[in-house]
């Protein structure tokens, strides 16, 4: 009996209509401890998907994450676990090659740490996390810990800035640092710092 319920952005819903065929093929690969092969897409400017990888990977779990689905498993090929987007994949088949445990991968020995699935936010990177320091106003702290977590450490605090400390992609975390660029300072590591500063400029240039 709820009426009074209207959701924004219902038009940037997936037009990938294999997404949910995708979900149950995941699910019998790791139900099955096989890989997974399909095509790996992009949108070009026709608006429509395009194939720019193909992949094998073993699957270990599906993740909801800013009402996306990833699909998180580990590439053989690159050698590093991966996050893929569930609607950017198309011609899913489960390959009748055995999967790799995920307790032989490193840093995964005793399974998935759910509680650490948060180092490859705000946007889903694979890349190893870093501990990277930032300075952020006080007012965006709710933002802070809607994107990285309560895992996130906060310390020293002025009249309207204070430290923040987190364990993320450092790719993830360049991207987020410009998107809050007027309200947070990332402090360390340096190499970090020398990013964001090159791609502000380049912005700059760009305006």
């Amino acid at each position: 009996n709820i009426k009074h319920i209207h959701a924004v952005g219902d038009f940037e819903k997936t037009e990938n209509a294999t997404v949910f065929y995708n979900i149950d093929t995941v699910h019998e690969a790791i139900e099955t401890s096989k890989m997974l092969e399909y095509d790996y897409n992009k949108y070009g400017i026709d608006k429509k998907l395009h194939k720019t990888s193909f992949q094998r990977i073993s699957p270990y779990q599906l993740i909801l994450h800013n009402q996306r689905y990833y699909l998180m498993g580990y590439s053989s090929y690159w050698g590093h676990m991966c996050y893929h987007r569930v609607d950017r994949i198309t011609n899913m088949i489960v390959s009748p090659r055995p999967s790799v445990s995920i307790r032989e991968i490193s840093g995964y020995e005793n399974g998935i740490n759910y509680k650490n699935l948060t180092t490859a936010m705000p946007y889903m990177f694979s890349d190893t996390p870093q501990t990277i320091e930032m300075l952020a106003v006080d007012w965006i702290i709710d933002q802070v810990i809607d994107w990285f977590g309560k895992d996130v450490k906060f310390g020293d605090e002025s009249e309207d800035e204070v430290t923040a400390e987190v364990g993320v992609s450092k790719m993830a975390m360049k991207f987020w640092a410009m998107q809050y660029g007027e309200h947070i300072t990332v402090t360390a590591p340096e190499s970090l710092v020398n990013d964001i500063k090159n791609a502000l400029q380049k912005a700059v240039e760009k305006y």
